[in-house]
This record gives structure tokens, sequence and C-alpha cells, in this order.
């Protein structure tokens, strides 16, 4: 019977104390402490190392050092530390097996030599095999969080020995306790390793493999952060096969094994928007940022209870951009946008109220784009699109509001020329001059922020402002020229207009919009010449302006030139009615004009003007 010596008995204890001090440290351990605690225990554990690595020779010793030795690293390993783990394994192993009568020295970087020798000798002596064992582990975890598969593959047979044997103890080893089981931490080895391989070949096209790996992984146990991530990925890869059905049924599985994977939900929420379904990509949004607001304030770690954690193991990058979600203040706008286009402006309204009261609860937030909201668009942009729901639902004291703000911010910073260049047709993109595109968005969000105003006083039958403020929309635009690459600036044209993001696309439409509403007010002033006038205009830059053929045509019948109306009227029916979802900004939608032209009362009017010409006829 192996009895231990008085000094390893106390290194024994120590080994043990602070084993157990961990695991009650770690059951109330907070997010914020816990990178503090790690390097406390890590340096612990070292200093027990090198006591016991100073003292002379002992039975059991090897054994034991090994033991700390694990613990040591592990910590290290959490801490993600791996060359200074792979340099203490290493050190530690070339001497206790050169003890043990065999010299698996390594190549200065051969790693995968170096542990198919030590394996090897580890299974001839017994009483090492437990230890060896154990820091391959360690060794195997490293070389996951590293990516290095292609070695993991290479050593699949040394694994499989390994495994075979990983339930063998010497006496000394029953009686050390373990910061991590080799056990448990096997388990999610082989997991990760079959995700993060599966993720590899996500990333190189070839997902059919990726399948495969990926229902493996689910054979074995893991935590359910990491069984969520088999569904996800083989949700991802269903989506590349144009399969988003069961794509959507593998989202909804990760989700439901696991509330907290919103990368799912977001995954979700994109099929819906790309299959058309705007109110169940709706409701996918107002999950997803009830979800990002719990998990933003929470407070206590949540991992899957390992010291090393899936989350450690599963660094590869295609898994990563898989899991990216936008922040909570991106989903909230997109939810107020997809809210406003789709038919419940009301509730846009408040998300966007909502989400005002958040940007406004710090420090004040610069017109450029914030870095720290990826994807937010700038706040006088915020403003407008805002502005626009709130004209929707006739909220037009608070539409002039936000428009006078966006006008305050801006009209001091605008040029008084500027010239912005286009790419030509089939013209890659390049890097803007920064100074220029923000000039050019100055412009055209006062521009903009006018245009709304003028709207809101249409509604309000105030023709005086309503043309004021269309009329200075046109100024602002007055002072842009664009150029063409290679060409020499001018006045934009409708044939120049090839791309719905384009800023020539945005005057053009603002142009448009502005010249149509002021047409509206000269013709309830009784100014028909300046109203036919600039409602040619309007269509000249906007052809397919629904209000602008409407008025032109209702002017044509004013000054009795009918067939002319009649004529107008027909065209301009024949248009397409314009839709929200075709990436036009809420703020350069068409605002309706029913409230002042009746289409029916038009086409009765070219009914009795034809039954009139076959009277005469």
């Amino acid at each position: 019977m192996y009895k231990a010596t008085p000094l390893l008995e106390k290194w024994i204890q120590e080994n043990n104390d602070l084993v157990t001090k961990w695991k009650t440290d770690e059951n109330v351990l907070r997010k914020d402490q816990r990178e503090s605690n790690l390097r406390c225990f890590s340096l612990e554990f070292n200093k027990l190392l090198s006591k016991i690595q100073g003292a002379p020779l002992l039975a059991g010793v090897t054994q034991l050092e090994l033991t700390v030795l694990y613990n040591a690293s592990v910590f290290c390993i959490a801490m993600s530390e791996f060359s200074k783990v792979e340099l203490l394994i290493t050190n530690v192993m070339d001497k206790v097996l050169q003890i043990s009568g065999c010299r698996p020295t390594p190549e200065s970087s051969d790693y995968l030599l170096f542990w198919r020798k030590a394996l090897e000798e580890a299974i001839k002596h017994t009483d090492l095999e437990h230890g060896i064992g154990q820091l391959f582990c360690l060794q195997w975890a490293i070389w996951l969080a590293t990516q290095k598969y292609h070695i993991i593959c290479e050593t699949e047979k040394e694994i499989s020995l390994f495994i075979s044997n990983k339930n063998k103890k010497g006496e000394l080893s029953e009686s050390l306790l373990l910061v991590l089981e080799p056990k448990e931490l096997i388990e999610l080895l082989h997991v990760c390793t079959l995700i993060g391989k599966g993720a590899e070949r996500f990333k190189d096209g070839q997902y059919l493999e990726a399948l495969s790996d990926i229902e493996k992984a689910t054979s074995y146990t893991a935590p359910r952060g990491v069984v969520a991530y088999t569904h996800l990925l083989l949700g991802s890869c269903f989506l590349q096969m144009k399969r988003p059905q069961m794509a959507l049924t593998c989202f909804r599985r990760a989700l439901e094994t696991d509330g907290h994977c919103v990368s799912a939900l977001y995954q979700s929420m994109l099929i819906y928007r790309q299959l058309g379904n705007k109110q169940a990509e709706i409701q996918a949004l107002e999950l997803l940022h009830s979800i990002l607001n719990l998990t933003h304030s929470s407070e206590c770690f949540t991992g899957d209870g390992l010291l090393i954690s899936s989350e450690l193991l599963l660094t590869n990058l295609s898994l990563k951009n898989i899991l990216e979600v936008p922040s909570p203040l991106t989903v909230l706008h997109s939810l107020a946008l997809q809210c406003v286009c789709h038919g419940r402006v009301s509730e846009g309204v408040e998300h966007y109220l909502d989400l005002f009261a958040i940007l406004h609860t710090d420090e004040p937030i610069p017109h450029h784009i914030n870095m720290e909201v990826p994807f937010l668009p700038r706040v006088t942009e915020l403003y407008l699109e805002a502005g626009a729901a709130m004209l929707m639902v006739q909220r037009l004291a608070d539409c002039i509001a936000l428009c006078d703000e966006v006008v305050g911010t801006t009209l001091d910073l605008l040029p008084q020329r500027l010239v912005l260049e286009e790419l030509s047709v089939g013209t890659e993109p390049s890097d803007p001059v920064v100074d220029q595109d923000d000039k050019g968005a100055m412009i055209l969000c006062t521009g903009a922020a006018n245009l709304l105003k003028g709207h809101c006083y249409i509604f309000l039958k105030d023709w005086k402002q309503a043309t004021t403020h269309y009329t200075r929309c046109l100024d602002l635009l007055l002072r842009v020229r664009f150029k063409m690459k290679g060409c020499q600036p001018q006045i934009p044209s409708t044939d120049m207009v090839d791309k719905g993001g384009s800023k020539l696309f945005t005057l053009q439409r603002l142009k448009a919009f502005s010249l149509a509403g002021r047409g509206i007010c000269f013709t309830q002033t009784d100014r028909l010449k300046e109203a036919l006038r600039d409602l040619h205009l309007s269509l000249n830059a906007f052809p397919e302006c629904l209000g602008a053929g409407l008025w032109c045509g209702e002017v044509l019948w004013r000054l009795k030139r009918r067939q002319e109306a009649a004529s107008c009227w027909k065209k301009t029916w024949g248009f397409t009615s314009e839709s929200p979802n075709e990436g036009v900004c809420v703020y350069l939608m068409e605002p309706p004009t029913d409230h002042m032209l009746n289409p029916v009362e038009l086409q009765q009017r070219i009914e009795d003007l034809g039954f009139e010409e076959d009277i005469n006829g």
C-alpha cells in the first residue's frame, strides 16, 4: 500500500485547499471579478509548483507535480496564455520523462512529434499515464483555441488511444483534486473540435462536409450553449444551400435550446426579411431587442460552467461571423424603421422616441457616425426618419420640431458651393473623400428637413409657409453640382440617375418633391402658370412623381386644357405605386395627396369629358 510522506501530504493538502477555494468562489463569481480571480489562483498554483520542483525527488512527487502543473495551466489557458502553458508543460514533461528513462525532447517547434512520443511512453509507465494524459487534454485545448485543426487530425490515433485508457489512475491521483475534471473537458473538446472543423468547411463552401461534422457533434454530451451552436451552424449550412425553411427550423431549435442564442434569432430575422415576411421580421426584431437588453443588463458571468469554456475554444473566425449580432440600439432602429415602412407607423414612432431617449441619456453624439454603435445612421438621418413617421401619423408639430433640430445643427456648416463626384455606370466604388461626403450629406439632410416641413404646412393648409420651405430646399440643392468620374461638373439630369443609394438619386427626389409641393401651393393660391412650370420641372426631375402628375393634370384642367389634363392623369395612373420596401429612405417617400385630390372625382371628369366629346362628335 502506497503511503505519502508528511511533506508530500502537506503539498497535496495545499493543492486540494486551493481547488476547494476556487470552486467555492466560482459559484459567486461576477464577470468583473473573473480576470483578477483567475490571475490570483494561477499565481498560487505556480507558487506551489515551484516549491515541489525545488524539493528533493520524493516518492510520488512526479504525479503531484503533473497534477499541480495541470491545475496551474488550466488558469493560464482560461486567460489565453497559450505560449506560457506550452513552455511550462514541455519543460516539466521533458524532465519527468527523462527521469523515467526516455528522452522525447521536442524539436524547436514540433509539438506533434513530442506528444506522440510522450503518449507512447506514458502508456508504458502507468503511474505517469494519468498525469500526462491530463496535460495532453490541455495541449489539445490550445490547438483547438488556436485553430490548429490539422495537428488535431494528425493526432486522432493518439487521442483515441488515450481516451480508451482515460480511467486509469494511480493511488496518489485518487487523493488529488482538480479544478477541471478531464472527463468533462474531453467531451467539450470533442464537440468543439467538430464544430471548429465544420466552421472551417463552412467557410470554404463545403456545406455537405460541414453538415457531417456538425451532426457528429450532436452525439456528444455538451453544455446547452454549445448544443445551440451546433443547431446554429446546421441552419447556416442549410441557408447557404438555399433551404431557408430547414434553416429556420434549426435556428428555432437553437433558440429553444438556449434562450440567449441571439444569433439564431438574428439569422431567422434575416431569412424572414429575405422571404418578404415583414410581420414575422418585425416580431423577430422585437424579441431580439428584448433579449439583447436583458443580456446587456446582466451583471453575472454567464458561461458553460467550465474554466476552459466553449467560448475560448471556439475562436474560429467563420463561427464568430455567424455569431455576430448588431447592437441593441441598431436593432431598435431597424425595428422602428420596419414598423414605419410596413403599416405599423404608430409603433414605429414610439420606437424612435425610445431610441432618442437612450441616445440622449449619455454624452451628446456628434453628427458623424457613432463608432460605438455600428451600423446606426447619422443622428440627423434618424431625426429625419422619425420626422417622416410623425408626418405619416399627422403629429405635425413633432415633425416640425425634429426638422428644426436638423436645420439648426447644420445650417452654419453648409458650404455655398459643392461639387460631388458620382461614379459612372459600371465603375467600382473607391474610398470617398470624407470632407466632401460630410458636406454633401449636410446639404441633402438640411434640404430634406425643409421638404418635410413644407409637407407639414401643406397639411395645415398654410400655403405661404409651405412655399417658403420648399423654396429653401430648392435653393440648397442649387448649390450642388455633380460630375461623373472623368467629366466636367454639371447640373444633374434624370438620365444621370442610375442607383437608388446615391446622393444624386437623393437630390433628384428632393428636387422633384419640393417642386411638386410648391406647385400644389401655387395651384391653391391660383398662380396657375407658376404651378404648371414647377410641376413640369418636378416631372423632369422624377418622371414617376405621382403627386406632380395628378396636380399637373389639375392645373391643365383649370386652364381649360382638358384633353391634356385627361392624358396626364391616365399616364400618371399607369405608374406602379411605389413601395417603401424598395430601399428608399422613409423621408424621401412621396407624401400622400389623397386628402387634396380625389382620384374617383378625377376619373369621373375623364368619363364626363369623353361623354361630351361623343355628343359633340
